[in-house]
């Protein structure tokens, strides 16, 4: 409703899942440190808790993203089990095949199965971790069962990796006396906080400038205090904060969101909530605040615009719920063979109907890094000979809906997809498709030699599906399949599947399809300015150095430009630490490739992406 109004190409502050809105806090990254520490040292329980809304489930993506290839995985996020329920359900997702009928198992046949199937998988050097979210939900008697599953081992370390996920009630159960077993196989632990002030301020302008917001933001960073202090930093009521504010401000048709409005909005959204965040940081206003919530449900523009979202999202949620959605028990983590998500059962059998996520990684990944939630799922096909890659099964509803994508393949690309499997290319001829995506016509010979008389820049790297996402441009990629590798454009991609090209052809494959065959090894495009140079650190001056100052300029707002020929000096390299930091790099206040790919991404310069489609473009000058 208001993203017109103020110029925007989405809703900046929408709870549904993204990956472009990630937002990777301090916090976060070493709550997924922890993630990563426990799952390489030899078994135990991890605990990960936070509040609602902290982000919780946008670390236990990433990490699904990030775990080693030997690790498959198994992910419940409706732990609401029996003992027996639980059982089955890990059997389920680790594809463990019972002697006996399911009704007719006891505990003993599941513990059973799952101890031979652990020892099979320890002999072929795999690793298996459990990942329970919602942990906070378990019973005693399910944790105990979980404590003696953990009791599976060889003489050298433990068959099974146990990680809960949870709100600080989980950290109030395990303290108990009868868990304390349970407690002392604890060999991580870490409660995710909420963001401090600095990154709830750094986290408002990430999702502003990824929804499009160029010129003057519509929420002023001056308000990212009282933001903190109405929000406590926890950043699910940030989103519906500004997401409210942002609406407010378009009613009274203003320009952007003064303190009145956000407070107005914090009233509405969080109700009495509101009075103690805010008495913390202002007695006087809490005292207020319930006089402040009459006065503002007599607004009538407001209320009824609010009501009138409200009832619309109601219906929406309503229609939903009546349609189809496939008969599995949950959301599937694509899989290779290794990584699997557990859709917990429900005691009279029924379907769950969907997975729960907090942020843009979708409800879970692969154990390289790929996303599939979706009710009917794209379940991945088995991988052709060498040298090729096979099309994805028939595609699910939610990513026939992903529009942008979809659209850009055209009807010559699903032909394609059709034909058969796609053979891949040698790696220049991947890179000179890729330069087509840019309009550039990239040299046959030494393609990234040539890229830079176009004013473009090769960048090559190593990561995993997350990794690409962060960049979102297309990319090449390498397929390994034994001993061959094969190169294709990563030409789209969405919560799904991804969109490759060789040739002229397009295929859609499942990301678990991909990550089975993807080992991180990707080359990217990018726009570089003027007499760019490969780092500009303290001192350098010159063409660059002045298109990075003008770029800071502009993404902070300052009406006066910089003046030429100015030093890289320490204010510059404050300003490009502060973007640093908010943008997820590394903040040394040196400008490198990743920074000015996020500089051109965040100050408009047109280029390639990977997420909305990659769709050829004629960029403006950098």
């Amino acid at each position: 409703m208001y993203t017109t109004y103020f110029n925007l190409r989405q809703a900046p502050f929408s709870i549904a899942p993204d990956p472009r809105y990630l937002f990777m806090s301090e916090r976060h990254r070493e709550a997924l440190a922890h993630l990563l520490y426990g799952i390489g040292s030899g078994g135990g329980f991890v605990l990960l808790t936070g509040e609602i809304g902290a982000g919780k489930t946008t670390v236990c993506r990433c990490f699904i993203e990030q775990v080693p290839q030997d690790c498959r995985l198994a992910y419940i996020f409706n732990p609401k089990l029996t003992v027996e329920e639980l059982l089955l359900t890990i059997c389920d997702e680790f594809r463990i095949v019972l002697p006996t009928a399911p009704r007719a198992a006891g505990v003993k046949d599941y513990i059973d199965a799952i101890n031979a199937h652990l020892l099979a998988s320890h002999a072929r050097g795999d690793n298996n971790v459990l990942v329970i979210d919602e942990a906070q939900n378990l019973s005693a008697p399910v944790l105990e069962q979980l404590r003696l599953l953990t009791n599976l081992e060889t003489s050298e370390r433990k068959l099974l990796q146990i990680i809960l996920i949870g709100q600080p009630e989980l950290r109030a159960m395990l303290a108990r006396p009868e868990l304390e077993q349970l407690a002392q196989r604890v060999i991580a632990r870490y409660h995710l906080g909420p963001l401090s002030a600095p990154e709830t301020g750094a986290y408002v302008a990430h999702r502003l400038a990824v929804a499009g917001a160029q010129s003057a933001s519509p929420i002023p960073a001056a308000l990212a205090p009282l933001i903190h202090r109405l929000t406590g930093g926890v950043p699910r009521r940030i989103n519906l904060l500004c997401d409210r504010a942002l609406l407010g401000a378009y009613v009274e048709n203003s320009r952007e969101v003064t303190p009145k409005i956000l407070r107005r909005a914090a009233r509405e959204v969080f109700a009495d909530d509101a009075a103690p965040r805010h008495a913390a940081g202002n007695a006087a206003e809490a005292a207020t605040a319930a006089a402040g919530r009459a006065r503002y449900l007599a607004a009538p523009r407001w209320t009824l615009v609010a009501g009138g979202v409200l009832a619309g999202i109601a219906i929406g949620a309503a229609a939903w719920q009546a349609l189809p959605h496939g008969a599995s028990q949950g959301r599937r983590m694509a899989a290779d063979g290794r990584a699997t998500v557990a859709g917990s059962r429900a005691v009279d059998g029924t379907a769950a109907a969907a997975g729960k996520a907090d942020n843009p990684v979708g409800a879970a990944r692969d154990a390289k890094g790929a996303a599939v939630p979706g009710g009917g799922g794209v379940q991945a096909t088995a991988m052709p000979a060498a040298g090729t890659f096979a099309a994805a099964a028939k595609p699910s509803a939610g990513a026939a809906a992903s529009g942008a994508a979809a659209a850009a393949q055209g009807a010559a690309g699903a032909a394609a997809s059709a034909a058969g499997p796609l053979a891949l290319a040698t790696r220049d001829a991947a890179l000179r498709e890729l330069g087509g995506l840019w309009g550039q016509p990239l040299p046959a010979a030494a393609p990234c030699e040539g890229a830079p008389r176009l004013g473009l820049r090769c960048y090559q790297g190593r990561g995993g599906l997350y990794e690409l996402r962060l960049l979102d441009r297309p990319a090449i990629v390498a397929l390994h399949d034994g001993a061959k590798v094969g190169y294709a454009v990563l030409a789209a991609m969405d919560g799904e599947t991804a969109t490759l090209a060789v040739g002229g052809r397009r295929q859609t494959v499942t990301l678990g399809a991909l990550a089975a065959r993807f080992d991180g090894e990707f080359t990217t495009l990018w726009k570089a300015p003027r007499s760019f140079r490969d780092e500009v650190g303290p001192g350098d001056s010159g063409p660059d150095v002045d298109w990075i100052a003008a770029r800071l300029a502009q993404i902070n707002r300052r009406d006066a430009a910089p003046a030429p020929a100015q030093p890289m000096d320490e204010p510059t390299r404050r300003l490009l630490r502060a973007f640093q930091a908010g943008q997820n790099l590394k903040a040394d206040g040196v400008a490198g490739p990743r920074t000015y790919m996020r500089l051109n991404q965040l100050s408009g310069v047109e280029e390639p992406r990977l997420l909305a489609g990659a769709a050829a473009v004629t960029g403006k000058g950098t």
